[in-house]
């Protein structure tokens, strides 16, 4: 049933979180690692490309180079034949040669875990730095993919976001503190899933109640 009055919001970032802690109790990164070093890599490989394909690809690969070490020692080239089936294969083989050699020199072969310190990693930028900062780390931070881009602003707790970083800033106002770091997987799950870009499932989905984008096309 569509909502009688427009929602605030507020009132929609509120009822999606009671919704999903009732019924996506379990929310968390579908990219297989087993340490920060294989997560970075993983979540750098996996910018405009699927977790599916990422798994497919990070064992021989991490077999390869199985320390962020032995990565720094690999040139582009060397890298590039692990990953070549993933989008843009030639700059995330770059990429992850740059930044295993800058996390050995610069930060004594450990993943830092500051923000600031983050971005400063070739291939990282604000999304993958959220992502490590909150996986990894254990801190509160929502990374903004496209799926939670998408998401957020179908449901209306954004409205016309211009960016990921605005997107960011309006559902750091509106979620509670300590939610931030399972909303990101949330959102991610459910855009991938159910509120998928072309068809969303509406019929399947149990926020219709509140979102915007349902009852403004109903």
């Amino acid at each position: 049933m569509a909502p009688k009055r427009s929602l605030s919001q507020q009132s929609i970032c509120t009822e999606a979180v009671k919704w999903f802690e009732l019924n996506m109790q379990e929310a968390r990164t579908e990219l297989n690692y087993s340490n920060e070093y294989e997560l970075l890599v993983a979540v750098i490989l996996s910018a405009q490309c699927t977790d599916k394909r990422v798994n497919l690809i990070t064992p021989p690969l991490f077999e390869a180079y199985p320390t962020v070490e032995a990565m720094s020692k690999a040139s582009a080239n060397d890298i590039f034949n692990y990953i070549k089936s993933v989008s843009y294969p030639n700059n995330k083989a770059r990429n992850l040669a740059a930044a295993a050699r800058m996390i050995v020199n610069e930060y004594n072969g450990q993943i830092p875990d500051s923000m600031d310190d983050l971005i400063k990693i070739p291939g990282v930028g604000r999304k993958t730095a959220n992502v490590m900062l909150s996986v990894a780390f254990g801190q509160q931070a929502i990374a903004v993919d496209t799926h939670v881009f998408r998401v957020s602003e179908r449901l209306g707790i954004t409205r016309d976001s211009k960016s990921p970083l605005e997107t960011e800033r309006t559902l750091c106002k509106y979620l509670p503190a300590d939610k931030l770091s399972i909303a990101h997987h949330w959102l991610i799950l459910h855009g991938r899933y159910i509120c998928t870009a072309r068809r969303p499932k509406c019929l399947e989905c149990g926020l219709t109640n509140i979102c915007r984008f349902y009852n403004s096309n109903k």
